[in-house]
């Protein structure tokens, strides 16, 4: 897949409706861009997506990538005169980078018809704020969207309930760069996705499952990749997400070069073999990967798929990321390639193999 084709497929997936708890909004679209890809797709009852592959050898080994696909987001709490609506947060949302913000209201009719409505974050202007109030970080229950509708023509399509996303509009920048929203983890499910693409069948070192999960922004630890790695019992997962991208503000023990390529994280809940033998490969292979380590937890799905049944050997990458979770999110290009050139060698590496 060149490098114009991963681009488009990373846009496509990040513009997809998929925050934490409705990830099947957008499920046919998604499984419409994936799956020729695959042998199987099917949703989950967790809100996950699998995606198969199969290596076409009776009694293989199962070979799990997880990246989650939800994103942050908020949620629908009251609507108010002049087509305003009060919202709550779904995921760790900042509510620094709101103020004026465009939106996706994720609207329908009283017939289920989807019915999207833009709206903008109002902002006070700063002629009316009392002094001192420019400095006050506002609550998320402070936080209005204007959306322009008649309050009784808003309520034909919004509801309490109702999901509102970041507007999925995408730019490029000097380099390389590309951004805009939901690159956590989107990005990594394409990459996932163009990886397994390009190996052929009988490469493969086993049946590959690619899980989509669900309720990693919002389900407090307990994320929806448990459920698909309890029922899939790998023989060995790795976890792609995003990673703390470094930037002039940032300190480097707490980030990643972005541009270094794909970060491989070293803790005591990643499989110590697995890690170090995907490292030499990629490095032999002329891979950029670049190494950093975790004292506990991850941050990742790993925290979760590494104790799942009796236990998965579990390896964690990162795509660095910079401006997480706002939505103008920025990721390299060449950090992508890297990414999916890593996974390519997860799921084709005899060396990767041996090690299971």
């Amino acid at each position: 897949m060149e490098n114009t084709e991963l681009k488009k497929l990373i846009t496509e997936l990040s513009g997809l409706m998929s925050i934490s708890g409705f990830t099947s909004v957008d499920g046919d679209r998604l499984k419409s861009l994936l799956g020729d890809i695959f042998d199987e797709c099917e949703s989950t009852p967790a809100g996950n997506y699998r995606f198969v592959k199969r290596c076409g050898r009776e009694n293989a080994r199962k070979i799990l990538i997880d990246t989650h696909f939800d994103e942050i987001g908020m949620m629908v709490t009251g609507i108010r005169d002049g087509g305003f609506l009060n919202v709550i947060n779904i995921g760790g949302l900042d509510t620094a980078i709101l103020q004026a913000g465009e939106v996706t209201v994720y609207g329908k009719d009283e017939n289920g018809v989807r019915h999207d409505i833009y709206g903008v974050v109002a902002s006070t202007p700063p002629h009316l704020r009392k002094p001192g109030d420019a400095m006050k970080l506002r609550d998320i229950s402070e936080i209005l969207i204007d959306t322009g509708y008649p309050v009784n023509e808003l309520g034909k399509f919004v509801s309490v309930g109702t999901p509102v996303g970041f507007r999925p509009v995408y730019s490029e920048l000097k380099n390389g760069f590309i951004a805009g929203k939901a690159f956590d983890d989107k990005a990594c499910a394409a990459c996932a996705a163009a990886a397994i693409a390009e190996t052929a069948r009988e490469d493969l070192i086993g049946d590959v499952i690619l899980q989509l999960s669900n309720f990693e922004e919002a389900g407090g630890g307990m994320t929806g990749a448990l459920t698909g790695a309890f029922a899939e019992e790998p023989d060995c997962a790795l976890v792609a997400d995003v990673n703390l991208g470094r930037t002039p503000d940032t300190k480097k023990s707490e980030t990643v070069v972005v541009g270094g390529g794909t970060a491989v994280t070293l803790s005591p809940i990643t499989d110590r073999r697995l890690s170090s033998a995907l490292i030499a490969e990629a490095r032999d292979a002329g891979i950029k990967v670049q190494v950093c380590v975790a004292a506990g937890s991850t941050g990742t799905n790993t925290n979760v798929i590494n104790l799942a049944g009796k236990g998965i050997p579990t390896v964690d990458v990162g795509l660095p990321l910079k401006s997480m979770h706002t939505s103008t999110e920025v990721i390299s290009m060449n950090d992508a390639e890297s990414l999916k050139n890593v996974i390519k060698l997860f799921i084709s590496s005899g060396k990767i193999a041996a090690e299971i």
